[in-house]
């Protein structure tokens, strides 16, 4: 493991100012639940403020009309179809099976556990790209099932399935999902992924249109190795503090830094895809969670690679990085088993 900000663990040793550093860390998903955020009002309340806008396919395009058809709007049961009401993406993968993030329907309870979301709790809206009243057909849900090695603690195993109650009655697709073997041609830096997802527009507008940004795989070595360099980056002003405060001697001081970066575990899991763009400035965002990340095949159509999990916070500690290079996406082909067994165990 190379030694990480080495100079500026120095400077921070020589000064007695504790630096303040960037917060480019993935969100803490124990506080990072998209239902909560719209169901408190939160995400209507913060699409009054440009700074706090957000919530988007950040630096997407409005997807055509009938442009995936897969595409389902998690929304908050009861409530009528908004943008406001909207908190999750979806799609479907069969004709009453919706895939999603484990996240976007397994929240943090007031007494600090976490618990899936009862099925009345959501609506499924399918066949539209945009929300609006009498837009597709609004669904509720028969049940959710979660993956069973999902904690709320973490973004790893972000995967959930939604059994609709019927199907819908209005046009649309279901998508493809890959095998490990194909999961892991996919995988490959490179390889070029779409993103689909509502949300505020540049200026914090409420978009009620579908987004697409067209962006690629990235090599999971070097993400996890951006977001190693950000999280210590972030901690080196707290940790020359320490030390300084305790006066830890400078050579045992660099020695327990690079102990501590040693430890410190890969945010991008082997279960996860890294999609970006090496210029940054597309990504998904919040409202984007548990929508599919999709790669086109030869011979025409799409195979659903990925769900989207998690981004980069930005800097202001409200809403995402918009000049992230990339976001993490759970890799679908890691999980089939469990979506076939899930599947034929609840008909």
């Amino acid at each position: 493991m190379p030694r990480l900000l080495p100079a500026l663990i120095a400077t921070l040793l020589a000064t007695p100012l504790m630096a303040e550093a960037p917060q480019l860390a993935a969100p803490d998903p124990a506080v990072a639940s998209p239902f909560a955020f719209a169901k408190s009002g939160a995400k209507a309340e913060r699409g009054k403020t440009a700074e706090q806008s957000g919530a988007k396919v950040i630096g997407g395009e409005v997807a055509p009309d009938g442009a995936w058809p897969w595409q389902v709007a998690l929304l908050i049961g009861g409530a009528p179809v908004s943008t406001d009401a909207q908190f999750c993406g979806g799609s479907m993968v069969m004709d009453r099976w919706v895939l999603t993030a484990a996240h976007c329907i397994h929240m943090e309870q007031d007494d600090g556990s976490f618990a899936d979301l009862a099925p009345q709790d959501v609506s499924i809206l399918v066949g539209t790209n945009t929300l609006s009243p009498g837009a597709g057909d609004l669904i509720p849900v028969e049940a959710v099932f979660r993956h069973p090695s999902y904690i709320g603690t973490e973004f790893d195993f972000d995967i959930a399935l939604i059994k609709l109650s019927r199907a819908p009655q209005v046009p649309y697709q279901t998508v493809e999902v890959p095998d490990a073997e194909y999961g892991d041609i996919l995988n490959q830096q490179g390889v070029t992924t779409i993103v689909t997802g509502w949300g505020l527009q540049e200026g914090a507008q409420p978009s009620p249109e579908l987004r697409q940004a067209q962006i690629q795989v990235l090599d999971r070595a070097l993400c996890n190795q951006s977001m190693l360099e950000a999280r210590a980056e972030d901690a080196a002003g707290g940790f020359g503090y320490a030390v300084q405060t305790l006066g830890v001697p400078d050579a045992d001081a660099f020695a327990i830094w690079d102990q501590l970066m040693a430890k410190a575990p890969d945010a991008v899991s082997e279960n996860m895809i890294c999609s970006g763009t090496f210029e940054g400035g597309k990504t998904s965002c919040n409202g984007d969670s548990g929508g599919p990340l999709v790669v086109p095949v030869d011979g025409g159509g799409y195979i659903q690679a990925g769900i989207v999990s998690w981004g980069l916070s930005a800097t202001s500690g409200q809403g995402c990085e918009e000049t992230a290079l990339f976001s993490a996406y759970t890799n679908i082909s890691k999980f089939v088993p469990w979506l076939n067994e899930t599947i034929e165990a609840n008909p």
